[in-house]
């Protein structure tokens, strides 16, 4: 029996970097009502505060929402008054970010990625993670999907920075960004990391995310022997969870 949903956020839940529509937070509302849910991907709390949190309606039952940040290196939950806290947050020491800030600044300048216009910073302190973003945090959605279709950019810095950054994983995320972490920080160490905090197995757990495939950010949750679920857009994302909701229900 399947006791708790994940989900990855930008491309399953919602657009990048957009709020989750009403229908999605009804959606999700009802699916709290028979199961716990998990949203795990690689932006820090405030973005998973303002895509998702924020948007659900007030009588859902937060008490059943787990919500993971920077790829499950924190986990935030809500106390008995409601307010979010974090449970945990692996963040790097000072040493670490150093060397990562200092990398990043030689390999973004090395690829040519440093880019005339950009909407926010290029590169962001999420405390256990450092995230580079091509075209800056606040890009706009058309601009983002323009930028490197291909991953031929972000490739060539991943490439560029793993052998500055021994012993830290150097990951493809989101449609601009590049994520670093700690060595073995992905999807799944984050499920197995959440069965730790809540007492679930992974057996007891379904993924969903649009990147499942050898090399896609989604892929280490099915590698980690979560069932998961691989679906296009935030569209099939919500036939997908009528019909759990209604298997779970």
């Amino acid at each position: 029996m399947k006791k708790l949903v994940a989900f990855d956020l930008d491309g399953t839940l919602a657009a990048s970097k957009q709020p989750i529509d009403a229908d999605m937070a009804a959606l999700l509302a009802g699916l709290l009502r028979v199961v716990d849910v998990t949203v795990i991907s690689g932006g820090d709390w405030p973005q998973f505060e303002k895509q998702v949190v924020g948007q659900m309606p007030k009588d859902a039952d937060f008490s059943r929402l787990w919500i993971m940040p920077t790829t499950g290196a924190k986990l935030y939950r809500p106390d008995a008054q409601g307010a979010w806290q974090p449970v945990y947050a692996d963040d790097f020491s000072d040493t670490e970010r150093k060397q990562i800030l200092d990398a990043l600044d030689s390999a973004v300048e090395t690829t040519g990625l440093k880019e005339a216009k950009t909407w926010g910073d290029q590169i962001e302190d999420r405390g256990t993670q450092i995230t580079f973003s091509g075209l800056g945090q606040e890009a706009p959605l058309d601009a983002k999907t323009a930028w490197d279709p291909d991953f031929a950019k972000r490739k060539k810095l991943q490439a560029a920075l793993k052998p500055l950054l021994p012993g830290l994983s150097v990951n493809v995320g989101g449609s601009t960004s590049i994520d670093i972490t700690r060595e073995g920080v992905d999807k799944g160490w984050g499920l197995n990391r959440l069965a730790s905090e809540s007492g679930f197995t992974l057996d007891e757990m379904i993924f969903l995310g649009d990147a499942i495939y050898p090399g896609g950010n989604d892929y280490p949750a099915q590698q980690a022997g979560v069932a998961s679920i691989k679906v296009r857009d935030p569209a099939d994302t919500a036939t997908a969870v009528r019909a759990i909701t209604l298997a779970l229900g």
